[in-house]
């Protein structure tokens, strides 16, 4: 049963917060399961993470085979795959995981040319392509949500579903020095131990990279683009995010066709890292109705301004 609920949170929201501490981020990089995987995209040597396929129940005489959900982790700015690790690991029982690195981030080949957004959906498209992923569920954290935007609109076939954490960029405080005011206020909302892991993309990129990918994003106009998304879409805020005002999350949540609301309360922006078990809690249900959905319009009603607020009674162990 699906209960309804305001964006102050509802019934399953009132769990204890898990923040993920070092030791176990460690634990869970060595051991999760993921494997590198190197793939050629337009010339330029594409880095991922990939976990193994969940598990499928043993096939039933006269019972049609459901395949796994495939799901792909997209990263925002200035990060990798690596932060998605405590998200992927708890997906991984469930869906089939990759998490790429985007070219220029992570172990990724920097290009000499730095691509626009557009582009680099173009890169994410063909790296699914070459992957033989033919249509997946997108997830992506605050820069990627802007990638992942510009791939539903540029490659609509390969988009099941999308799910928008902390999507960027606030047009309330579209500004340079607005946004890093903004960062710096969030990173004291952060686990400190991943300030080690942003320390270490940051170097694997390069501020300059950075900079110039930050200027990119804030001349980008998502809200010109979500209305063009005509696939189901689930936006996520944590509660502390002070990088994405509510105020954005709701216009963003209202230009989407088929827009959700899920609220991550006392989680900061990005949530994937700080909160993993409560986000997979709210996303989980969502990405496994890719399963069963219709692929030819939104799979749960609307209100009228396009927007349905719900929480999950809890996860389960869903079937893969």
């Amino acid at each position: 049963m699906r209960h309804y609920a305001n964006r102050r949170g509802g019934p399953g929201t009132h769990r204890a917060l898990h923040v993920v501490t070092k030791m176990e981020y460690d634990a869970l990089n060595a051991l999760g399961g993921a494997r590198s995987h190197w793939t050629v995209v337009d010339g330029l040597r594409i880095h991922a993470r990939v976990w193994p396929a969940a598990p499928h129940a043993p096939a039933q005489p006269g019972v049609p085979v459901v395949p796994a959900v495939q799901v792909v982790l997209v990263h925002g700015l200035a990060v990798s795959s690596r932060y998605f690790v405590p998200t992927a690991v708890r997906l991984a029982p469930h869906v089939r995981v990759y998490s790429p690195d985007l070219p220029g981030w992570g172990r990724s080949e920097k290009p000499a040319r730095l691509p626009g957004l557009p582009e680099l959906a173009d890169v994410l498209a063909g790296w699914m392509r070459a992957n033989d992923v033919p249509r997946a569920v997108l997830v992506a954290n605050s820069m990627g949500c802007q990638v992942v935007t510009h791939l539903a609109r540029r490659h609509p076939e390969l988009v099941e579903r999308v799910v928008l954490i902390g999507p960027t960029m606030d047009r309330h405080a579209r500004s340079l020095p607005r946004q890093a005011w903004r960062l710096f206020l969030d990173m004291l909302r952060e686990p400190p131990w991943s300030w080690g892991i942003h320390a270490r993309d940051v170097l694997d990129c390069g501020v300059r990279r950075i900079f110039a990918y930050a200027r990119l994003a804030l001349d980008d106009r998502p809200e010109h683009h979500l209305p063009a998304v005509h696939v189901p879409a689930l936006v996520v805020r944590g509660s502390r995010d002070a990088i994405v005002s509510q105020r954005w999350a709701d216009e963003i949540t209202h230009l989407l066709p088929h827009g959700r609301f899920m609220p991550a309360p006392g989680a900061a922006h990005a949530v994937n890292t700080n909160a993993p078990d409560l986000l997979v809690r709210l996303i989980l249900p969502f990405i496994m109705e890719a399963q069963t959905a219709p692929r030819d319009g939104p799979t749960v009603p609307h209100d009228v301004h396009g927007t349905t607020l719900t929480a999950p009674s809890g996860t389960g162990r869903l079937a893969a």
